[in-house]
């Protein structure tokens, strides 16, 4: 199994005008097919009139599942250069939908090509990307005297506490990329001084910042 994946940051939503033709990109992060789907639905419904609704989606981590659609245009003229925009990337568990209302002026296959690869383009660096990493939950409890210390080894490594709650001891979610376990773990116990006490709860894809 894959620890990583990039994928869109959010949705987004950019138009772009080319030759009195409307080109209107859409973004959205989707875990499934099924959600894909559901997306380009919505898309459809919300422009009914539209000329044309040319996709592209890539899901699974390894990018299992790729399917596009010229949608009417001459082939290879949309989806196939929106599915570019995404494998340039990288992303994957997203779908980008560019809904065209036509102007009345012919493109050629070249400006075709153009016209679908700008909005695409345009719309994943609106939404931006986000990498998620398999990631690690554990519940802990942790007694006052060594939060200090605790909390300053947490604030220089790579993890996330949330959920903090002050009672009898500390309690708290603590979030860490399953990769950096070993580190994580070692450091935090050596800094509570072995009194940390945790129980792992069931790993997920979160988002983290990109490595630059």
């Amino acid at each position: 199994m894959t620890e990583s994946y990039i994928t869109a940051a959010g949705s987004a939503c950019e138009e772009i005008v080319i030759s009195k033709s409307r080109f209107i990109g859409y973004i959205s992060p989707c875990q499934d097919e099924n959600a894909a789907l559901s997306f380009l639905q919505h898309i459809r419904e919300s422009h009914r009139t539209a000329t044309h609704h040319c996709f592209a989606y890539i899901i699974g981590e390894n990018g299992g599942i790729m399917r596009y659609s010229d949608d009417g245009e001459p082939g290879g003229t949309a989806g196939l250069p929106i599915m570019g925009v995404l494998r340039s990337k990288e992303v994957v568990n997203c779908c980008i939908v560019v809904v065209r209302y036509f102007g009345g002026t012919l493109l050629g296959t070249g400006g075709l090509v153009r016209a679908y690869t700008q909005s695409a383009q345009l719309v994943l660096e609106s939404a931006g990307i986000a990498r998620m990493e398999l990631t690690a939950e554990e519940y802990c409890e942790l007694p006052y005297a060594v939060w200090d210390k605790f909390r300053y080894m947490a604030d220089h490594l790579p993890v996330r506490l949330e959920k903090i709650e002050y009672g009898s001891n500390i309690c708290f979610h603590l979030f860490f990329r399953v990769r950096d376990r070993e580190l994580v773990m070692s450091r935090l116990l050596e800094a509570s001084d072995r009194k940390l006490e945790s129980i792992a709860q069931e790993d997920s894809f979160t988002a983290w910042k990109i490595d630059t």
